[in-house]
């Protein structure tokens, strides 16, 4: 019985959905408690929301010409995990650049973490990125 409590256990954590306003507010929460080797250098990430489950993929949109490291893509993934209970379950982060353009937003270019690259890589189906 132990067995079938943690698949359904690991099937909700698969198809959770986090709503934008929590997930910002968790943002806020973490960058204040990551440590930036440069301050000036540090991404300014907008705002981060989940786009979809199963699994669990969240784009962050940053602004400015800065992107996220790969380190501190593992530190936001490692984050969730611990914050939301998401342990065992893949994660994936996007990352999406703004520069500011006469008041306006324009999107420059759209990254993605390295396990994320990977899965695409070793998935059957055709996935576009």
């Amino acid at each position: 019985m132990a067995v079938i409590h943690q698949v359904i256990d690991t099937y909700e954590k698969w198809c959770l959905r986090l709503p934008t306003a929590r997930l910002n507010h968790w943002l806020h929460k973490v960058m204040s408690r990551h440590s930036w080797k440069n301050q000036a250098a540090q991404p300014k990430i907008k705002y981060f929301t989940q786009v979809k489950a199963r699994p669990p993929t969240f784009v962050a949109f940053v602004s400015g010409k800065t992107q996220l490291s790969n380190t501190d893509l593992r530190f936001l993934t490692r984050s969730l995990e611990e914050d939301f209970e998401l342990g065992g379950i893949p994660i994936r982060i996007i990352q999406r650049s703004f520069l500011k353009r006469d008041g306006s937003s324009c999107r420059i270019s759209t990254q993605s973490s390295s396990k994320m690259a990977e899965r695409i890589s070793s998935d059957k189906r055709a996935t576009a990125v």
